[in-house]
């Protein structure tokens, strides 16, 4: 649980040096949203850059040694941490094969709590050469990473395909929609990823005349929208380049720099490892070209794919139902054999680059006191680009209970990616027959007279 440093690198290459496996986890996390991962990936040894008594108070009995990691090297917290350590002959260091398990990757998927995702050598591996063919790195590029290490994009997809074709990687501590342009040309960047709202974010900046004044030559960015897609490449005179992929299951599909852009259009299918097909959500079956379904997806290459969810067997087993992996998104196959994206399916909410699990943050707000019941959703506001703002519904049990007080509370306890940004009190939540919350019904309510907005209240 670590920012980008140095220290977080050479962890995780250590592990790989051992085949041991790494669990790298938001460093937002806190409340049961940290206890739930912390229990569920079982560690031996927690390594932090910032040792806190709630990590402590949560470590499950697995737990031999809490390790404090920073820019003056690797120290213990516990006194155990000595016994974990032992000599290490080179020629006895382990050589990793592409079966190995080396990550587990949390991320909502589409239902219920953060799920693990079993990574395996070759499915590491993969993600740094499908980046590498979709920018078209060469061992010249200069690869400016400002998104967290923690996360596929900027480990796997990002640093990988450094690692893949030798090309060299700046990483910064975060990314700063007010600094990227210095920091670009700081480092005399050739590529760099823009993951969610983060293009958005730049074109709000002040025009500058110097806003071409960069060696970029192209800019990952997903999704793309039409809002701004042609504005951004001409503002800032690079290329975008659109790609489709899950942690589950790779990048299956990307464009190509030189293509005229087509926001929506993730790209070419990359059928050399993937077969990918549009089903109907309801039927599995497979729907014609031009028609809109849910994207699924198997590969072709062993263990270049995640190998499971850690510990749940049954909702493994249910994404792969028919013998595809089933990624809860909506898309389409044009004549052409080109891939396009048009939303999720699922449940989950995607906001700053981050999947939330609404059950995750139900659950925590549902511990409050004063509330009866709460749903949360994901809904679209204008400004927000292809990502969604997370809106709380609230049963309360005190009428007394205010927007602002709930809000403040919930800082304390969720992400801050998290934290739902509106917030409505009603009277009760309709449910189906079977007694699940109406959810798409919620959805398509958005905002109202009566939503309240943490941005223009606070």
């Amino acid at each position: 649980m670590a920012q980008n440093t140095a220290e977080f690198l050479i962890l995780f290459w250590g592990a790989q040096k051992r085949r041991a496996i790494l669990v790298p986890i938001n460093t937002e996390l806190r409340g049961e949203l940290l206890a739930h991962q912390l229990r569920d990936s079982a560690p031996k040894i927690i390594a932090t850059d910032n040792p806190t008594e709630e990590i402590a108070s949560f470590k499950p009995p697995s737990v031999e040694a809490i390790v404090s990691i920073g820019n003056t090297g690797v120290q213990a917290v516990d006194a155990t941490l000595d016994a974990l350590c032992v000599d290490i002959d080179t020629a006895s260091i382990l050589k990793p094969v592409p079966s190995d398990t080396c990550l587990v990757l949390y991320t909502s998927g589409t239902s219920g709590r953060s799920k693990g995702v079993l990574v395996p050598q070759a499915h590491a591996y993969l993600f740094g050469l499908q980046q590498a063919r979709a920018l078209q790195i060469s061992s010249g590029d200069r690869f400016f990473i400002a998104l967290p290490l923690f996360h596929v994009n900027a480990l796997l997809m990002s640093l990988g395909s450094c690692l893949v074709t030798g090309a060299r990687a700046f990483v910064c501590p975060k990314f700063s929609a007010s600094r990227w342009l210095e920091q670009v040309r700081l480092c005399e960047a050739t590529i760099t990823n823009c993951l969610g709202i983060m293009a958005e974010f730049l074109l709000r900046q002040p025009q500058n005349i110097n806003d071409r004044n960069h060696r970029l030559r192209a800019v990952m960015a997903v999704p793309v929208l039409a809002q701004w897609g042609e504005t951004f490449q001409s503002r800032f005179g690079v290329r975008l380049v659109q790609v489709y992929g899950m942690t589950e299951c790779n990048i299956v599909s990307y464009s190509s720099p030189s293509a005229p852009l087509e926001p929506g259009c993730v790209g070419d299918l990359s059928d050399e490892f993937f077969d990918v097909r549009v089903l109907n959500p309801e039927t599995d079956c497979f729907v014609p070209v031009g028609r809109v379904g849910e994207i699924a997806i198997r590969p072709k290459a062993p263990f270049a794919f995640m190998q499971g969810y850690l510990g749940l067997a049954e909702v493994t087993v249910n994404s792969w139902r028919n013998l595809w992996f089933h990624t809860g998104d909506g898309g389409w196959i044009d004549d052409k054999g080109r891939l396009h994206f048009v939303e999720r399916i699922g449940d989950f909410i995607r906001r700053r680059g981050e999947n939330i699990s609404p059950m995750e943050i139900e659950q925590v707000l549902g511990s409050h006191p004063a509330i009866a019941e709460c749903a949360v959703v994901g809904i679209r506001t204008e400004g927000a680009g292809g990502e969604d703002e997370v809106k709380a519904y609230i049963v309360r049990r005190d009428a007394g209970l205010l927007h602002r007080d709930l809000y403040q509370w919930s800082q304390e306890r969720l992400p801050r990616y998290a934290v739902p940004r509106f917030w409505e009190f009603v009277e009760e939540i309709e449910k189906t027959a079977t007694g699940k919350m109406k959810k798409q019904e919620l959805r398509k309510r958005g905002l109202t007279a009566q939503s309240w907005d943490r941005e223009s209240k606070e």
